[in-house]
């Protein structure tokens, strides 16, 4: 089921004056979603995470996603970038795991924002805060941006 949304334009004396094209309105549609499915677009790159490919989870962005990693000081701003961490990211055999969260639905997007840990090969662990934001692109959940960072303090339980 999609939803409709409808946009007007109001025209001012302002916007009459402007050599813009006009449109009387434009119709959205917006994909019909909900926090399970969005909470699950987190398992979806996890799950390519865990396939140790980088390509895999770069292929869970949009070609002009922002990224913001846990583990590297550097802003990811192409493809080519966000595969240079992941292979970086990868070779530690992460697996992450949601602490804590907030889902936020819009039309054709969702934010996804809270507590994560990974686990790497290692035993060791990072404990983090993220923020996913996703677009509906053909047919299809892509990430459009994702924010990193490690915690602050050290989280006891």
């Amino acid at each position: 089921m999609t939803l409709t949304k409808t946009v007007f334009t109001v025209l001012t004396p302002l916007t009459l004056a402007l050599p813009l094209p006009v449109h009387a309105s434009q119709t959205t549609t917006c994909t019909k979603t909900d926090t399970k499915q969005i909470a699950q677009l987190f398992d979806r790159w996890n799950t390519a995470v865990k396939s140790s490919d980088p390509e895999a989870v770069a292929a869970q962005y949009t070609r002009d996603a922002v990224l913001l990693p846990t583990l590297s000081n550097q802003l990811r701003l192409d493809e080519a970038a966000r595969i240079d961490y992941f292979t970086f990211f990868l070779d530690k055999k992460p697996e992450g795991k949601i602490d804590s969260r907030r889902i936020q639905i819009g039309c054709n997007s969702a934010i996804d924002t809270g507590l994560y840990t990974f686990t790497f090969a290692d035993k060791s662990t990072a404990q983090a805060r993220y923020t996913f934001t996703y677009a509906w692109l053909n047919g299809k959940w892509l990430i459009t941006s994702h924010h990193s960072s490690l915690m602050p303090e050290t989280v006891t339980d």
